[in-house]
């Protein structure tokens, strides 16, 4: 997400749903991690060529240290995926993820969040792909920052009331809309 738009985040809830999906990059699978909470507000995404327990840890982390993510996890919903236990319990024993969090790897938990993987999705396909990691870095994250914006992530901006959400990026980005 764009760090001028992250400033202006509403604060999130204590229930996450994670999950990672592809993205092409130049005929090679990279992995779009995301994480949502219970209200389908973003938390954050990181893009990796891997998808193994260190990325996920790495995930993780990048999520916790996030301005807007003011409380420690209660539930982290997650798929099946073999990786999550284990970076779960790895920062649980290192003192960076509360020993309270729960952990529910219920595949239809996390449905709100293959659904949200769509509108990514869509637009890249829509864009006919990417050439380097480093654009698809940079255009995941607007496509990201316009996700929040639209969905009423941001405060003061309500989900569907498109006056504010336009003041709103002519203010931030100075593009008259």
């Amino acid at each position: 997400m764009s760090g001028v738009a992250r400033r202006h985040l509403c604060p999130t809830h204590d229930s996450w749903r994670i999950d990672e999906t592809y993205i092409d990059i130049q005929g090679r699978s990279y992995y779009l991690w995301r994480a949502i909470d219970s209200s389908g507000f973003m938390l954050d995404f990181l893009l990796m060529a891997r998808r193994d327990t260190n990325a996920a840890k790495r995930f993780l982390r990048k999520v916790l240290q996030r301005e807007h993510v003011e409380q420690m996890p209660r539930v982290i919903n997650t798929d099946k995926y073999a990786v999550y236990p284990g970076a779960i319990e790895a920062l649980q024993q290192s003192g960076e993820l509360s020993e309270a969090t729960e952990h529910r790897p219920v595949k239809y938990m996390n449905n709100i969040l293959e659904q949200d993987h769509r509108f990514i999705k869509h637009k890249v396909k829509a864009g006919l792909g990417f050439q380097n990691f480093w654009s698809a870095k940079r255009t995941i994250r607007g496509y990201e920052t316009m996700n929040a914006i639209r969905k009423g992530q941001i405060v003061g901006i309500e989900k569907g009331y498109l006056r504010s959400q336009n003041h709103f990026i002519s203010e931030i980005f100075g593009v008259a809309v």
